[in-house]
């Protein structure tokens, strides 16, 4: 049964893809997913991921201070940049604008992870890249979006704080506690944890298409090109930098998915909760599925480049 449950958590672009495409076609399977759902399901997928952490973890971030350092700094300039140039040159709509900005100032997506296990890249310091990136989103997401997208409409640093932190850094300490009080149990649930945070992820996502089917359909060009350009301009230029300073190729690897891949859950719940407009979410919902499907070819590029050197 483990095995099985790997398999599918690996295949979470396909779950993407499926939901995404079921809710653009026919909404109201997804639509009753909505309001408390989505909070409580993304506070239990971050839940999953505190279950994931031990004190190792944090020793590791000393052991490989340069390129946690590099990945680090990356996610925070190069997405968010991109994130507010893109808008700026396609001459997005507002909620799109926003949205876009948001999720790029989001931190890395757990899902990333796994990409990085898939390109035989190291996994260790994507989850110490990963926790430290979700760790500093408590200030660095609020900062930088009230930042970059107050261009366009006025933005509650205080109110995406504090949703931040209620939706990343309590169910991730939570996780931490209930690991060291209660080691069984968490062992006896982890195997199912990448699973059901792909699950919920899914729905979260597909939820947020279904409710937006008509402006998604009727933006579709600019929105998807937007989208598609974030994430490959996340990939390209966190492999680049890490290329430029000297890093192996394996840390590249790692570096780019870290940089390329955002926590769009996060971004559709911040979105949801702090603007009133819908449509500000619609951006982070569309990236959870490119980030997903850009991850998982590069990552299967790169295992193909592997094979026949």
């Amino acid at each position: 049964m483990p095995r099985f449950l790997s398999l599918a958590a690996d295949a979470f672009p396909l779950w993407i893809l499926v939901g995404a495409g079921i809710a653009l076609v026919e909404p109201t399977v997804f639509t009753w997913f909505s309001g408390p759902w989505i909070v409580w399901t993304l506070a239990l997928v971050m839940l999953g991921m505190g279950l994931t952490l031990e004190p190792a973890d944090f020793k590791r971030v000393g052991t490989m201070p340069r390129p946690v350092v590099l990945g680090f700094v990356a996610q925070y300039t190069i997405m968010p940049g991109l994130g507010w140039g893109i808008a700026q040159a396609l001459q997005l709509d507002g909620p799109f604008a926003v949205g876009l900005i948001l999720v790029a100032c989001c931190p890395g997506g757990t899902a990333s992870n796994i990409v990085t296990y898939l390109a035989r890249a190291d996994v260790a310091l994507s989850v110490v890249m990963t926790m430290c990136s979700t760790f500093a989103a408590v200030f660095m997401t609020p900062l930088l979006t009230s930042w970059l997208a107050g261009t366009w409409v006025k933005v509650d640093g205080w109110g995406l704080f504090t949703s931040t932190a209620q939706v990343v850094l309590l169910p991730l300490v939570l996780g931490l506690v209930l690991r060291r009080a209660a080691p069984r149990t968490v062992a006896a649930v982890l195997p199912a944890a990448p699973l059901a945070s792909v699950l919920g992820v899914m729905l979260i996502v597909s939820s947020i298409v279904g409710a937006n089917a008509p402006a998604i359909r009727a933006s579709a060009g600019p929105l998807v090109l937007a989208v598609f350009l974030l994430h490959a301009g996340g990939f390209g230029l966190g492999y680049l930098l890490a290329r430029l300073t000297g890093q192996t190729e394996t840390t590249c690897r790692t570096i780019s998915i870290e940089v390329g891949m955002q926590n769009s859950g996060l971004g559709v719940v911040l979105a949801r909760q702090n603007f009133a407009d819908p449509l500000t979410a619609v951006p982070c919902a569309i990236s959870s599925v490119f980030h997903s499907v850009i991850g998982s070819l590069l990552a299967g590029w790169w295992r193909w480049r592997d094979r026949h050197r």
